[in-house]
């Protein structure tokens, strides 16, 4: 999946056209993610992400067949264009990175229903044709190192299209409602961020039994519940923001 305000350059990889391309591996790719205040999140990482970031869901519009999508972000930033875990000298103040950007500068697009192609954004700064580790041998077949990549990105787009289908099911059943975050600064400001979707805690204890089922035997009720410990780190994002802003002598916009 090609995200623009990631990928700012996408570029599907050609054995010829690349064929001396390699990778700098020793450059922190974590660099990418400055201005980035979300990212998006497959369900699979919930787990661990939500120890860290809130997740939220915003809307992604419809699909082909006119069915609400929603897409489950981490969230890094409390406005727009602010990264509060990326540290100036390239390093991410979190144990866990989200699979997409532990991935860049590679990603995946799809070419039709069945095909796919690996991507790569051709504006990061660690790829060269003279230093590095080769994306193809002597004979231009790929080495270890891409095969190890291209499994990875795989795996991601795999699940991407779970994590898809968990929130189109999520919406169908009327579980994600807009929200709105609120808070007090320290001077007694008010602060607010909208414009997500998260859980509907009383639409959750109005479904079926049937439904209740089919929430725990599909995993969703596992995501919904690492989505609801999550919302606790948007006070610590609002805290974190402001032990900097504190340490820089700035006021919070």
């Amino acid at each position: 999946m090609i995200t623009p305000d990631l990928h700012k350059k996408p570029v599907g990889l050609d054995r010829e056209k690349h064929k001396n391309l390699k990778l700098r591996r020793e450059l922190s790719n974590l660099r990418a993610a400055a201005g980035l205040n979300a990212l998006f999140l497959t369900g699979a990482e919930f787990g661990d992400a939500c120890k860290e970031y809130p997740i939220l869901f915003l809307n992604a519009g419809q699909d082909d067949q006119g069915k609400t999508q929603v897409a489950p972000v981490a969230v890094f930033g409390v406005t727009q264009g602010e990264n509060l875990f990326l540290q100036p000298d390239g390093r991410w103040d979190a144990y866990y990175v989200p699979a997409m950007l532990r991935a860049y500068p590679f990603t995946m697009a799809r070419l039709d229903a069945d095909r796919y192609v690996v991507v790569f954004d051709e504006s990061y700064d660690g790829l060269s044709e003279t230093e590095g580790q080769p994306f193809f041998d002597e004979k231009g077949e790929p080495t270890e190192m891409l095969k190890e990549l291209r499994q990875f990105i795989e795996n991601i787009e795999v699940e991407i299209e779970r994590t898809r289908r968990a929130g189109q099911r999520l919406m169908e059943l009327k579980l994600l409602q807009p929200k709105r975050f609120d808070a007090t600064l320290p001077d007694g400001t008010p602060f607010a961020v909208d414009g997500f979707l998260a859980l509907d805690e009383e639409r959750l204890a109005q479904l079926s039994d049937a439904e209740m089922l089919e929430l725990t035997r599909s995993g969703l009720l596992a995501l919904l519940h690492a989505h609801q410990i999550s919302l606790s780190n948007m006070r610590r994002l609002l805290d974190r923001r402001l032990a900097l802003q504190a340490a820089a002598g700035q006021t919070l916009n």
